[in-house]
């Protein structure tokens, strides 16, 4: 029986035989066993031996391992093909955690990426990758979950100033870019397209703006590289009150600067933190958690239909794209939002107690539940809630006051009084 490490991992571009080096082409002219894409096979297919068996990989990946698995059982030599590099967004590590790194010898070729590049003529060293190589992930829109499929790669492009990825049929550069321009980036990025690579037909576009780059269609396959410009800097929290849209003329349905920071400093956000805020009103502490949480995401609810239309405009005019607005009254919905790591709620519409006790059931152990209260019957409900299912809960009164001119002078002014409740569940 031959050993493990005759199957072979190899990468390869589409120029084929041409570009592989010696020892890649002696993997193959002794290989019992050939694997890849239908469109890869068809690059080799000629300068194999004429009793080499070749498997089609499309639609059946997951076969592949018992393939190899039953070669490396007869005895025979296997080469499975990837491109590029197998080990950059290839198959490699799937095909490696289900047969184990020591059963196979990995050559790489030239990276896709890497070529792209190199035909950009650009630097690489900095770039996130990602992709939207996948099934058709429909066209983005303002408040998508992370269900979507292009929600990874705009969380990618929001946190990162250059992203380089792969595209597929469904997900094109053309959607990407109208993704782009609906998420408020507009003239702000510029992407770059490398199409066919190192075939003769090949292509590259550079520096195209988003809007361009909508209207366009490019062959396949390609890769693309978004730049996005600096935006102008924004806390990630202690925005000032009148920076959010509000109800008009009646301003004042925020949670106000002073309450939002300590009660965002007792949800004690991790970066990847899932959150709900209920009783949104105009977003405000909803969309300075899904920017402290920016590998997280923020589901909110809003009865008030004028309020959710303010919350929804500031996540727009800030670009917070890791936010989620539903209109209703809680607990509506919340049976559809996933478990949460910190909770607040800024209004309960009359159903507090029993809020309470089903978002408790729902909290991750070691989550938090932060609770703003103007008025002390709320405050009895909620700490008698809290009481009964036995929680572990503090309570801060907040005070504060604001200087406000008077004559060539300044006086305080005090701002309503705000209870802020605490309520945390413990580690098991």
């Amino acid at each position: 029986m031959k050993p493990p490490e005759n199957c072979c991992l190899l990468g390869i571009l589409d120029d084929g035989w041409a570009g592989l080096a010696d020892s890649a082409r002696q993997r193959l002219a002794a290989a019992d066993v050939v694997i890849g894409a239908g469109r890869t096979l068809d690059l080799v297919r000629p300068y194999l031996p004429a009793n080499a068996e070749l498997k089609d990989m499309d639609g059946r990946l997951g076969q592949v391992p018992g393939w190899i698995s039953a070669a490396r059982a007869a005895g025979q030599s296997v080469v499975a093909l990837a491109t590029g590099d197998p080990l950059c967004h290839g198959i490699a590590s799937w095909l490696t955690g289900k047969l184990g790194a020591d059963g196979f010898t990995i050559i790489p070729a030239v990276s896709t990426l890497q070529l792209a590049f190199a035909r950009f003529k650009t630097p690489w060293q900095d770039i996130k990758i990602s992709t939207c190589h996948s099934a058709d992930a429909g066209e983005w829109f303002v408040g998508a979950t992370p269900a979507h499929g292009l929600y990874k790669l705009m969380r990618a492009i929001a946190l990162n100033r250059r992203v380089a990825l792969f595209t597929g049929p469904d997900n094109t550069p053309a959607r990407l870019a109208r993704a782009l321009l609906t998420a408020g980036y507009g003239d702000d990025v510029k992407m770059s397209v490398a199409c066919r690579l190192r075939l003769p037909d090949e292509a590259i576009h550079r520096d195209l703006p988003a809007v361009d780059v909508a209207k366009m269609a490019f062959p396949e396959p390609n890769v693309v590289l978004v730049e996005r410009q600096p935006a102008a800097g924004r806390p990630a929290f202690g925005l000032e009150d009148l920076e959010y849209i509000q109800r008009s003329p009646e301003k004042g349905l925020i949670t106000k600067q002073e309450a939002r920071a300590l009660s965002l400093a007792k949800l004690r956000l991790a970066p990847d933190a899932i959150v709900w805020d209920i009783g949104a009103g105009s977003g405000s502490v909803g969309l300075e958690c899904a920017r402290l949480a920016p590998h997280g995401h923020v589901w909110a609810i809003e009865k008030n239909e004028g309020d959710a239309a303010n919350a929804r405009a500031n996540a727009e005019r800030f670009r917070v794209g890791n936010y989620t607005l539903c209109e209703g009254k809680a607990p509506t919905l919340l049976d559809t939002w996933p478990d949460p790591d910190a909770v607040f709620i800024g209004g309960s519409g009359g159903e507090l107690g029993e809020l309470i006790k089903l978002i408790l059931g729902r909290l991750k152990a070691g989550g938090r539940l932060v609770m703003n209260f103007v008025t002390i019957e709320n405050l009895a409900v909620a700490t008698a809630a809290l009481k009964e299912a036995g929680a572990a809960w503090d309570v801060v009164q907040l005070q504060a006051s604001r200087s406000q001119p008077i004559l060539d002078m300044h006086r305080l002014a005090a701002q309503n009084p705000v209870w802020i409740v605490t309520a945390s569940k413990e580690n098991p």
